[in-house]
């Protein structure tokens, strides 16, 4: 029992999907490579949550002596 040849357009498929999955593949490691050196370059980790955040802002001290609140 022998298997028949692949057809041209399994072929032409084949060689879209395995440039699809690197490129899948590429984007991946591109996140990952950027949130890794989010992590060790040590910056704040905070979201955004619509609060204001002295500790956050580097033009206002962080010991209230700045600023337009009372």
């Amino acid at each position: 029992m022998s298997f028949r040849p692949d057809h041209e357009l399994h072929q032409r498929r084949f060689s879209r999907n395995l440039g699809l999955g690197l490129t899948l593949v590429a984007f991946v490691v591109l996140v990952f490579a950027l949130t890794v050196v989010k992590v060790t370059r040590g910056d704040p980790m905070q979201a955004f949550d619509h609060t204001v955040r002295p500790e956050l802002d580097r033009a206002v001290p962080a010991t209230g002596t700045g600023g337009t609140q009372p």
